[in-house]
């Protein structure tokens, strides 16, 4: 255990000490990627709590829903359930059912649940781009610091007039570090759009499927509140 800790802890100074030994430049690209990585991980937190949230909330509305036998019982609460996705698509059903004085059409209660379906995975995958140009551009941008402390290292050589490794290995260990600043960066941020992205894919099949299994409990209820006709008296 101890031995572990002064590792991490020589491995850290070492490092540290890479970093101050870097040119101005190689100090730019770091100062650069520690922007793109601090912001893609308060968006990784950010949604993790949210989707979180909207799994175990989604669950427990559809529990409720389906021990309901009317939609006039369920639409009172649906508040407490409001981080779901799936809120969205009852109240824009219900919307659509409203206006038209409980008469709407199914087509047109179909296409409420549908748009708001749609606003909201566009919700969803806010802030997900930055993610994206993370995992894309922070690799390139280290790569640029490397590149750039590379061919400082090799003019270094040149003016000194000595080809020696220990003579090139600091400079080439200095200009190193920012590749690694950029893959630090960039390997989260791969993994965690990925993940999100199956998630809010996910969550647009459980729309879909809601919004069928709501405009089926539409139909019923307005079937069940079509009066019968009445049969014609033979004179």
């Amino acid at each position: 255990m101890h031995i572990s800790i002064a590792s991490s802890t020589f491995i850290g100074s070492e490092i540290a000490n890479l970093i101050s030994q870097t040119g101005i430049i190689a100090k730019v690209v770091l100062l650069i990627l520690l922007v793109f990585s601090v912001f893609s991980w308060a968006v990784i937190a950010s949604k993790w709590g949210r989707f979180r949230q909207a799994r175990l909330q989604s669950a427990r509305f559809l529990k409720a829903f389906r021990k309901t036998s009317r939609l006039q019982e369920i639409a009172p609460v649906v508040e407490q359930f409001k981080p779901s996705p799936l809120i969205a698509v009852f109240e824009g059903a219900v919307a659509e059912i409203r206006r038209s004085a409980g008469s709407a059409r199914i087509i047109n209660v179909q296409r409420a649940a549908q748009v708001a379906s749609s606003e909201e995975l566009t919700r969803l995958e806010a802030n997900l781009p930055w993610l994206a140009i993370t995992a894309s551009v922070t690799p390139f941008i280290g790569l640029f610091g490397t590149v750039w402390g590379i061919i400082d290292a090799f003019h270094g050589l040149g003016t000194a007039g000595s080809a020696t490794l220990r003579a090139v290995a600091p400079g080439i260990s200095e200009a190193l570090i920012t590749t690694a600043a950029g893959l630090f960066a960039a390997i989260p941020a791969v993994i965690a759009y990925n993940m999100f992205t199956q998630h809010i894919r996910e969550f647009g099949s459980r729309m879909d499927d809601f919004s069928m299994e709501l405009i089926n409990e539409i139909e019923r209820a307005q079937a069940g509140a079509t009066p019968r006709p009445q049969p014609v008296e033979r004179r």
